[in-house]
């Protein structure tokens, strides 16, 4: 402690537990989208062949992402106005609970069309619970830091938990893959759902031991020393901030959709039109993630040192032509050739998606920025994230063994992201959106 009172290691707390709570979230997340890809076509859409099974086990994936605005709205509102803590902890027990009850879900041969219902309605409950958390995660850490220059660096954290999630999942996957094919159907593939439960435990102690943030404290007391009553978060961003909203959602379409698309879509891709083993394309993704684990702390220290904008339109300008070398040499089909394909593609998105959380929620006055950032998160994955698995499928299935048009989709969604962070850039520039409000 300080001769004020604060304690000087709660930067570092705050910082352990967004990622540690991150990354408990996104391994619930990513463990279904695996699962997705993998058996859940068979096991809760056995009634259609393999192409629309896969479709139809996208589309409850997509069910999540189509949640998560939702998620933004209430659990933005309440970090918001109650505190970021407690929306915390909410949603991580919605989270965990959740996904452990997926992992005993019926599959349609015990329950018929009982069985996809129920899951579909687990997948929205997750998208809720993950709608609410990464606002919140990237603002407990960068809200603790030390100083403002050290923001980018701290919101990095929650960063962090993502491709951590990833490969813990990935890891729980490469087991259960090991298994017979019809013990992976019939009780592997809820090993990685029943997991969650002990690190919901783990994390919900994490997180119970972080102070609420300095500046959602600061803004309370200017609340209430005001006689001014406030709009509700979500409408005063309607009211005051809509081109900074467009511009965000639009600025992490590429963290988002580009993530989904090598981490999701590629796994359906290469196992269905190119003949990977499913272990081959798991260990693959797994040397991919921990790549990005290393490059997330990295980037944003960089970014920090040097310009966080002029990195971001770099790291957008660089994924617009990765996607076209990523395709060349994935179409070689060994595991080295896969591994260094996807991880040209995944060095720049990865760069970019540890900066733009930062970026972003320095654009929104204290007072709504929870509210602001998880609209803005939440509404890209919703509008692109979801879809980009869907859309990769039906371009494969069209294509016919052409990699082209789905290439030129991750080049679109990098050129989105590219031209909106400038956007972004040029609205924070001449609102100096970035100042808290009197």
């Amino acid at each position: 402690m300080t001769g004020d009172g604060t304690d000087i290691h709660q930067p570092v707390r705050a910082g352990i537990a967004a990622f540690v709570g991150t990354m408990i979230e996104w391994y619930d997340f990513f463990i279904y989208g695996t699962a997705a890809a993998l058996v859940f076509g068979r096991l809760f859409f056995p009634q259609v062949d393999s192409f629309y099974g896969t479709l139809a086990a996208f589309g409850t994936f997509a069910v999540g992402f189509l949640a998560r605005p939702l998620g933004g709205a209430i659990f933005g509102h309440l970090g918001d106005r109650v505190g970021r803590k407690k929306s915390l902890i909410i949603t991580l027990v919605m989270m965990g609970v959740s996904t452990v009850l997926i992992g005993l879900l019926p599959t349609h041969a015990m329950v018929g069309i009982w069985a996809p219902i129920l899951l579909v309605t687990l997948r929205f409950v997750q998208g809720i619970a993950v709608g609410g958390e990464w606002g919140g995660a990237v603002l407990l850490a960068s809200e603790h830091a030390r100083t403002e220059d050290r923001r980018t660096f701290m919101a990095s954290f929650a960063q962090l938990g993502s491709p951590a999630g990833l490969i813990l999942s990935m890891v729980m996957f490469k087991f259960v893959t090991l298994l017979p094919e019809a013990d992976l159907l019939s009780w592997g593939w809820r090993v990685p759902f029943l997991f969650s439960a002990v690190m919901l435990v783990v994390g919900f102690a994490i997180r119970m031991g972080v102070k609420e943030s300095p500046d959602f404290i600061a803004a309370q007391r200017r609340r209430l020393a005001s006689l001014k009553q406030d709009q509700a978060p979500l409408r005063e961003i309607f009211a005051n901030s809509k081109g900074l909203l467009i511009a965000a959602i639009c600025s992490n379409v590429l963290g988002i959709a580009g993530f989904y698309f090598t981490n999701t879509f590629m796994i359906s891709y290469t196992t269905s039109y190119l003949g990977l083993a499913r272990g081959t394309i798991i260990d693959c993704l797994l040397i991919v993630s921990i790549m990005q684990f290393v490059i997330t702390p990295l980037s944003a220290y960089i970014a920090e040192r040097t310009s966080v904008i002029r990195f971001l339109v770099c790291t957008a300008a660089y994924s617009i032509v990765a996607p076209y070398a990523m395709f060349t040499l994935v179409e070689q089909r060994d595991l080295v050739s896969v591994t260094l394909g996807i991880g040209i593609a995944v060095a720049g998105l990865g760069a970019y998606y540890a900066v733009i959380a930062g970026y972003v929620s320095a654009s929104f006055p204290t007072r709504y920025r929870y509210t602001g950032i998880s609209m803005a998160y939440q509404l890209s994955g919703a509008i692109f994230g979801g879809l980009t698995p869907l859309l990769g499928t039906m371009l494969a299935q069209k294509a016919d063994g052409n990699w082209m048009p789905l290439a030129i989709l991750f080049s679109v969604i990098a050129t989105i992201s590219l031209v909106s962070v400038l956007a972004l850039h040029a609205l924070r520039g001449r609102t100096d959106a970035r100042l808290e409000p009197a």
